[in-house]
């Protein structure tokens, strides 16, 4: 068996079979990590430009819409490629061609766009309850904290009932929209002259850089590269192509479902508002209210639904892409529960202090500031994935062909000069309404510069002096020249038990390590409410027990032969375990796992995992 321990998103690696025969069963083998990236596209940071565009200047930005999905296509086709063919999600692969500062630097920043999305994803829910259920926004952020724990019983399922959940989502918000567009009869004629390229004015060509903006989400290319490993696919030459073809079909059906979506918001809005003189609406609670009075009560509720499913859909992707960056360029793997946790309440706590300070109306703000900050790391994921895929010794024959590289390049110019435009007038604006700009000239404007000589670097150091790639056979480095050396056997070795059938299985272990010459204790816990309170005072029945039972293992074994000794603990294993071991002189502790899953782990805790970080010694975990 693999170890997969320093794979990608390692819990679910090459978890889902692909060895179905004919084209349709293999295909659907194949779809689901593209859902799982599109939600990124129709998350509720994308709603407000799509809403703005579309009460501003009708259809006409429609076409915007579309080049934005065919921008997404490629670079999307191109991270799935990365994954299938590296075997390397975007973060590891850049771990491996650039200098460990400037990963550093790459980490952070997506962890900052990974946070402003999950931003807008809580702002989106909380507006979605408030308007569902009249709950105030504080609320409806506060509540956004319980889903934190989503992730994590999704994951226990495996990745198809994950996948699953995600497209039910992307249904609903696809099917709200479908009624939407039924009530608001768009002009079918005006609708199809969208398409055709136009720029009204300059306030059009802001709009438009923001639907560019939120449209090609960073996080999405890290998540993209890890999702299609998720797969077991044949390594061979023509399995990977094959690979390859199946996931561009998916990811090809998945974006266009969200330019469905994307494109039904931008209609909705001019039909139902531009076409009757109400141009100026931007706010998505403005839309709500409008919908109502424009086509009937069902609508708002529609919309109110899908914004829920889509702030729900996002926030679980934006999760899994936290753990892809953190693992991928740091190595550093954390509980999933712990790494939602503290991406949700990175972005709960601005929100909440926002709200909380300047009032529900500053949400609109917030929800551009979010895309703002998007838009200054997208370039840091998008050009690294340009290089790692035309790079032909690591890539070989799937290295990136002239055409594609020269169509990525013009992508990457293209929004990397649109997202820079944005955040300098942006930043610009923040400083003229300023009362004391000097605060923005010596911490904004310093890490937008700071930013700029990164993305410079991230650019020009591959193609002026050619960064070394390291070769590698895993994402943990090379292996290194072992030295064995003969041990001494373990002298005293400390045994947990708990009356079990676990109980025969860690002491053989022990015995193993140590013989007969060696002395053995034998540990056990109370672990009663008494217990916890009065520690070594208490003298109930449970505690008169356990030192029967104890005595009891103590004479059967010095029996056979061996040196025994018996501890009684008291209150958390985790505290007195680590002591009684240090206390006893131990030099080795065998503990058997008890196989706690799942909701036993959050209400009990994971005593092996403390107690191994307490003790000095070597720990033999016995199944």
């Amino acid at each position: 068996m693999s170890d997969n321990s320093n794979r990608s998103l390692s819990e679910v690696h090459s978890s889902v079979k692909t060895d179905k025969v004919g084209f349709w069963k293999k295909l659907f083998a194949f779809m689901g990590p593209a859902y799982l990236v599109s939600v990124g596209y129709m998350d509720p940071g994308n709603w407000a430009t799509d809403i703005a565009g579309g009460s501003q200047f009708g259809y006409k930005l429609l076409w915007v819409l579309l080049m934005s999905n065919l921008m997404a296509l490629l670079l999307q086709s191109l991270s799935a490629k990365l994954g299938l063919v590296r075997g390397l999600d975007l973060a590891q692969a850049s771990r491996q061609a650039y200098p460990k500062t400037v990963n550093f630097f790459n980490w952070f920043l997506a962890e900052i766009a990974i946070a402003a999305c999950d931003l807008a994803e809580v702002i989106g829910m909380a507006i979605g309850l408030q308007l569902l259920f009249g709950l105030p926004l504080l609320a409806g952020v506060t509540i956004s904290v319980a889903d934190t724990l989503l992730l994590l019983v999704l994951q226990r399922y495996g990745m198809r009932k994950m996948e699953a959940f995600i497209i039910v989502l992307i249904a609903t918000i696809g099917f709200a929209f479908v009624a939407e567009l039924i009530f608001a009869k768009p002009d079918g004629l005006e609708l199809m002259k969208g398409f055709i390229p136009s720029m009204p004015n300059n306030t059009a060509l802001y709009i438009a850089i923001g639907i560019i903006g939120a449209t090609v989400m960073p996080h999405n290319l890290y998540l993209h590269s890890s999702l299609v490993q998720t797969r077991k696919i044949d390594r061979s030459l023509k399995g990977i192509k094959d690979a390859i073809k199946y996931n561009f079909i998916d990811t090809f059906i998945a974006l266009n479902l969200a330019l469905f979506v994307n494109g039904a918001i931008l209609i909705l809005a001019a039909a139902a508002f531009y076409t009757i003189g109400h141009t100026q609406v931007s706010e998505i609670q403005d839309a709500h209210k409008l919908l109502g009075d424009v086509l009937g009560s069902a609508a708002p509720t529609l919309f109110a639904i899908a914004l829920i499913a889509a702030g729900q859909s996002s926030t679980l992707t934006g999760t899994l892409s936290g753990q892809i960056v953190m693992e991928g360029y740091l190595n550093l793997r954390l509980q999933p529960w712990l790494r939602r946790l503290i991406t949700r309440l990175i972005a709960i706590i601005p929100a909440f202090l926002v709200i909380f300070l300047l009032g529900e109306d500053a949400t609109g703000e917030l929800l551009i500031l979010s895309q703002v900050i998007l838009s200054l790391q997208l370039g840091f994921a998008v050009i690294p994935l340009i290089h790692l895929t035309s790079n032909k010794k690591q890539m070989g024959e799937f290295a990136n062909k002239l055409w594609v590289k020269i169509l990525a390049w013009l992508i990457a110019l293209t929004i990397v000069s649109l997202n820079a435009k944005l955040v300098i007038e942006t930043v610009s604006g923040w400083i003229e309404a300023s009362d004391n700009p000097t605060v923005y000239y010596f911490t904004v404007v310093p890490l937008v510069v700071g930013a700029g000589i990164l993305l410079l670097y991230i650019t020009f150091a591959p193609i002026i002096k050619s960064v070394k790639q390291k070769v590698m056979y895993a994402p943990d480095g090379l292996p290194v020249d072992l030295e064995i050396t003969n041990t001494k056997k373990y002298n005293r070795i400390a045994i947990t038990v708990d009356f079990s059938s676990s109980d025969s299985k860690a002491i053989s272990n022990a015995f193993s390590q140590g013989g007969k010459s060696a002395s053995y204790i034998l540990i056990h816990i109370v672990e009663t409410a008494g217990a916890r309170m009065m520690g070594s005072d208490i003298d109930d029945l449970e505690t008169l027990s356990d030192k029967t039972n104890l005595e009891k293992y103590k004479a059967d074994l010095e029996a056979k032969g061996y040196t025994i000794e018996t501890k009684l603990g008291f209150g958390s294993p985790k505290k007195s375990i680590p002591e009684i071991v240090s206390n006893c002189d131990c030099d080795l502790l065998v503990m058997g796992a008890h196989g706690h899953r799942a909701l036993k782990d959050l209400l009990f805790g994971t005593t092996l995992d403390a107690v191994r970080h307490n003790v000095k010694v070597p720990v033999l975990i016995v199944k």
